[in-house]
């Protein structure tokens, strides 16, 4: 198998890359949240021999469906496909997953399953301290060539960014010598324990017939909305770039870092876990960190930390979800309480607007356009997703994992760590170009916190949580005040 893998369209388009930049390993950023679809769908067919795939959410949406199409016309094509899902989401994919299940050259694996699937609640009541483990991981391997992951799940908001926002999510493409070890990965939470054949577990659902699949798929195709989808696939035609070098490729020493699968039984040692992971690849910052994390639990610990950083002179910036713009707001609560202390000593904090000011006078004069009878171009709201940091401007990490105490230590995640200089410079000038359009600057005014909003050389003051409905900020305070951060 590996032997026709080094054969195949992937390997063959990587292979002279590769042999230019001998020990590094190739990152493409993907910002852009079509062309991330487009990527995925292109690899799945361009796939000869094998696809992996390993995720926390996968939708029974537009994007969701396609991609589900995809596996199964890789799979009518010959391509061994194993399909590892989190089963925390899996709430109506049982008919569909059990369809592909049926396919010769389908495997699909949950892990951590709900033993009971119907109704699923009952887990969480009865069997909380194993369900409450979930896998957070987030790869796409083809034909062990190429890898996507990074911060995106499977699904239309992952993939759905309008025009009006700019760094909702990141993931990474990646060739060379990390992609074995992403492959390596795979298959230790691929054979672990926790990872449970979907044949394994007892479920009164019926199979749904894969030509339902594909009629579904092609109707989808149709929908106006998933036109920008077809199109975006169309138009990047990756493997010809790749040869041709029209991609541009940012080459570097890159590590995995990756949980252990015994993490979601609690019992792998802190080696095994990615901060310890990540403290040895990153080092001691010496003057820069940007911080960039939809969840930000900084902790007790976490807080000590920061300002001591601050304190040697290492410049702190932090982008996280404003309260109007996060999708969990009980884990904004264990952020909030923190944000006067770290302002105090420092430490720049940005929040995510739900909806930029360009994009609130849009949104007016749509609604102007609504009462005339004219027809809405759609939503700009947006939430932040990415999960990557930055350390002195020459190491950068991107991957599933947030800042919070569940990454740390219950979910298990999976990342990477580029030594590059240039990748740091890029993506740190791409959050840079958003801060002033799209975010917040936190500033501290007679030691209340307060949220400055830009438009242009205009200045908007906000005492408090901006565009967040007071029952949402009185849960928020009142949450606060729980013992709860080691959950969040």
């Amino acid at each position: 198998m590996k032997d026709g893998k080094a054969q195949g369209r992937l390997a063959q388009a990587v292979a002279p890359l590769q042999a230019e930049h001998q020990g590094h390993s190739g990152t493409v950023p993907l910002v852009d949240a079509r062309e991330a679809f487009a990527a995925r769908v292109t690899l799945a067919r361009q796939a000869e021999y094998q696809l992996d795939l390993q995720y926390y959410i996968w939708r029974k949406d537009i994007t969701g469906t396609l991609l589900f199409e995809e596996l199964h016309e890789a799979a009518d094509r010959g391509v061994k496909v194993r399909l590892l899902l989190d089963d925390h989401n899996t709430a109506g994919l049982d008919a569909l997953l059990i369809g592909l299940q049926q396919h010769p050259n389908i495997e699909v694996r949950l892990f951590n399953p709900l033993k009971l699937r119907r109704p699923r609640f009952l887990n969480y009541l009865f069997d909380f301290r194993r369900v409450n483990r979930r896998m957070h991981n987030k790869c796409f391997i083809a034909d062990g060539s190429v890898v996507i992951s990074g911060g995106r799940n499977i699904g239309d908001e992952y993939f759905g960014a309008t025009s009006d926002i700019l760094f909702a999510d990141l993931d990474a493409l990646l060739i060379g010598p990390v992609v074995e070890a992403v492959q390596n990965d795979f298959e230790r939470y691929w054979t672990s324990t926790s990872a449970v054949p979907l044949d394994k577990l007892f479920t009164l659902t019926k199979p749904q017939e894969l030509s339902a699949l594909k009629q579904v798929a092609a109707r989808y195709k149709q929908n106006p909305k998933a036109q920008a989808y077809v199109k975006a696939i169309d138009e990047l035609p990756f493997v010809q770039q790749l040869q041709r070098q029209e991609i541009k490729v940012y080459w570097s020493e890159t590590q995995l870092v990756s949980d252990s699968p015994a993490k979601a039984l609690g019992r792998a040692r802190p080696q095994q876990m990615i901060p310890h992971q990540l403290q040895q690849a990153i080092g001691t910052p010496q003057s820069h960190v940007t911080l960039v994390s939809p969840y930000f639990v900084p902790t007790k610990n976490g807080v000590k930390e920061l300002i001591a950083m601050a304190k040697r002179g290492v410049q702190i910036i932090i982008l996280t979800n404003s309260l109007a713009a996060t999708d969990v707001a009980v884990v904004h609560a264990g952020y909030a309480k923190w944000r006067r202390k770290l302002l105090r000593h420092g430490i720049q904090l940005f929040e995510l607007q739900k909806l930029s000011p360009l994009a609130r006078r849009q949104q007016r004069k749509e609604r102007r356009q609504r009462l005339k009878g004219k027809e809405r171009f759609g939503s700009s709201a947006s939430s932040l997703h990415a999960k990557t940091f930055m350390v002195d401007l020459t190491r950068v990490f991107v991957g599933s994992l947030n800042f919070d105490p569940r990454s740390a230590a219950i979910n298990t995640e999976l990342g990477f760590v580029m030594h590059s200089r240039d990748l740091a410079l890029k993506i740190e000038q791409a959050i840079v170009q958003t801060l002033p359009h799209y975010a917040y600057q936190l500033r501290l005014i007679k030691n209340k916190v307060v949220w400055v909003e830009r438009l242009g050389k205009q200045r908007t003051y906000y005492r408090s949580e901006p565009g967040a409905s007071i029952w949402r900020r009185l849960a928020v305070r009142i949450l606060e005040r729980l013992p709860i951060e080691r959950l969040l």
